[in-house]
């Protein structure tokens, strides 16, 4: 089983982690840095530990942070992201936003790597940014129901984390029940989100066996199947051997 977005760097201990998340069958892990030092840092956890690999990208809260994206974004990884737009939050000005984004999704292409997408009240702008691309787009921690639609009609990747499991979130397990089987992944985005068995406790790789457990649930699948699959899925999008 895989933890497709997991920021391993903002773990306590992320050795004991892995181990952990390795005992319940969760073997393969993206870690996820989000600027250059989060990105460094997720390199070196990823050259101490098996079965983990990296994406990068300057995530849209660090826009205005005079991040160099082409320092974040280099050859080694194997997507860019997050990255995206968050009008919800306002951590950066929107049109900084947007041009990171844009130059990011520049890189991409050029590097012929898929993007892993964070979007945040930001629905409309990031579905006609994300027009231009070519490449494999992944909707990363999926909460946003007005981009099932897109993502349908573009082909594009679906994450799902562990709000999927929360009670209210009806409108995220029918979301997941229209994800086609080769589109549908699962994640963490460890140490947040942890999933409604484990709510109210720090969040960590080996806990998207909850979400997989839900995501089945829900889709009316074997979890083991499932859990199969979206390594699968995995593997497709981010060229893991």
């Amino acid at each position: 089983m895989i933890d497709t977005h997991a920021h391993l760097d903002a773990l306590d201990d992320p050795a004991a982690a892995l181990e952990r998340a390795r005992g319940v069958g969760v073997d393969r892990v993206i870690a996820i840095g989000s600027g250059r030092a989060s990105a460094d840092a997720s390199r070196a956890i990823a050259a101490d530990q098996p079965g983990v690999w990296v994406a990068a990208g300057v995530h849209p809260h660090q826009a205005a942070d005079a991040e160099d994206a082409r320092s974040v974004v280099t050859g080694d990884i194997v997507a860019v992201g997050e990255i995206g737009l968050d009008f919800f939050r306002d951590y950066a000005p929107h049109d900084d936003q947007r041009r990171v984004f844009v130059e990011q999704l520049e890189l991409a292409g050029e590097l012929g790597k898929p993007v892993i997408i964070h979007c945040r009240a930001a629905e409309e702008e990031t579905e006609a940014i994300l027009a231009a691309f070519d490449g494999d787009v992944v909707l990363h921690c999926f909460s946003t129901p007005a981009l099932l639609r897109v993502a349908l009609e573009r082909g594009y990747y679906v994450s799902f984390a562990g709000n999927v499991t929360f009670p209210k979130a009806d409108d995220l397990r029918r979301a997941a029940r229209a994800v086609p089987a080769d589109r549908i992944l699962a994640e963490t985005d460890c140490p947040y989100l942890a999933p409604q068995p484990v709510r109210g406790k720090p969040n960590e790789p080996a806990h998207v066996v909850h979400t997989v457990g839900a995501l089945a649930e829900t889709r009316g699948e074997e979890a083991a199947e499932l859990g199969e699959r979206i390594a699968a899925n995995a593997a497709a999008v981010f060229g893991l051997p």
